[in-house]
């Protein structure tokens, strides 16, 4: 008769149960399920502490013009995390998101400026160009089964490709599109803030993903599929489709972005926004959003393209270079992703 061995001792079971115990009773481990209950608390702390910082070390960072400029400045990388967001959300992660976008805006200004085509007509186009971006993403995905990652890097050359092809490298000025085009870089006054029709144009897309994510049957599967795809499957999910939606979204949400850059820098151009790749990853990672998928909120991640902001506009205030930017914010994703680790290991 053969005795059978196992690698754990008898009771690890018991002893696990009672250190989740014990850590939930203390100030630390209550800390953690707090934090991994509501994901958006943490970067708005940080956000908060942020602007309080560099409030004090320069007084020109808290009038209303410069809290004005942040939001603009944010409100093309902060639209384009959101599609970010829901790629992560699925544990994937969209490398092409800056690249797609710029072949939008492109198609976008070419179309009108070129062919002669009516604006609201090029926006569609646009838009269409946006989703056929998406989906080739989430066909690659789901039918071929690549992993995202290695997708999105080879669609963000093929995308960036197929720009320059398409406008031959060629910039196309705002002085020379249909006014439609440029109108989310038009600013208003509220009160004594100056915001452009860009920020709005981003708050209500934010609004709507929300209640999307948060409200239907299909926000919860896409969490779900990000949880745990195999018990997302046996639960019924139809995994696939939700993949392929949440890429199709994710398409729509970039052409819109492409709108976005258009007005906020008059201009349409083929080397713009090749930097909102990264970008676009660290607001997600910051606000909260799980790498792993199935935690996180859209909020979180305004938050995270705020804090971003607000980091770039303090240091530029302060004098430091911008590598010293760079320096800073590429610290706040490995201290993000950090937390966001030690977070998972708290029980729901």
């Amino acid at each position: 008769m053969t005795q059978q061995h196992t690698d754990s001792p008898p009771n690890s079971g018991k002893v696990d149960l009672a250190e989740e115990f014990l850590d939930r009773q203390t100030t630390l481990g209550k800390v953690r399920q707090t934090l991994h209950r509501y994901p958006a608390l943490s970067p708005a702390l940080v956000l908060i502490i942020s602007v309080i910082v560099f409030g004090l070390l320069n007084e020109r960072f808290l009038r209303v013009e410069n809290l004005s400029l942040i939001t603009q400045q944010v409100s093309v990388v902060g639209t384009i995390a959101i599609a970010q967001t829901l790629v992560i959300l699925t544990a994937g992660i969209d490398l092409s998101v800056g690249a797609g976008m710029i072949l939008a805006s492109m198609v976008m200004a070419q179309t009108a400026v070129n062919q002669g085509i009516p604006a609201l007509v090029a926006l569609l186009i646009g838009l269409l160009a946006g989703l056929a971006t998406g989906a080739i993403n989430g066909f690659l995905v789901t039918r071929l089964k690549l992993p995202p990652f290695i997708v999105t890097l080879g669609t963000l050359n093929v995308y960036l490709a197929l720009t320059l092809l398409y406008s031959h490298g060629a910039t196309v000025r705002g002085s020379d599109m249909p006014g439609l085009l440029t109108w989310t870089g038009t600013t208003f006054p509220i009160g004594s803030v100056r915001i452009s029709a860009g920020v709005i144009v981003m708050l209500a897309l934010y609004l709507v993903i929300a209640y999307i994510l948060g409200r239907t049957a299909w926000g919860r599967h896409v969490y779900a599929v990000g949880d745990d795809k195999e018990a997302a499957r046996l639960a019924g999910i139809p995994v696939n489709r939700v993949l392929m939606s949440v890429y199709l979204a994710a398409g729509a949400v970039l052409a819109i972005c492409a709108w976005l850059q258009i007005g906020r820098t008059n201009s349409a151009s083929p080397n713009a926004g090749l930097d909102l790749n990264l970008d676009s990853i660290t607001a997600v990672v910051i606000g909260g959003t799980s790498l792993f998928g199935g935690r996180g909120s859209v909020w979180g991640t305004l938050l995270g393209a705020l804090i971003v902001g607000v980091f770039r506009n303090g240091l530029s205030l302060a004098g430091l270079d911008v590598l010293y930017q760079t320096l800073a914010v590429g610290i706040l994703i490995i201290v993000a992703v950090s937390v966001d680790q030690w977070i998972r290991k708290a029980k729901s």
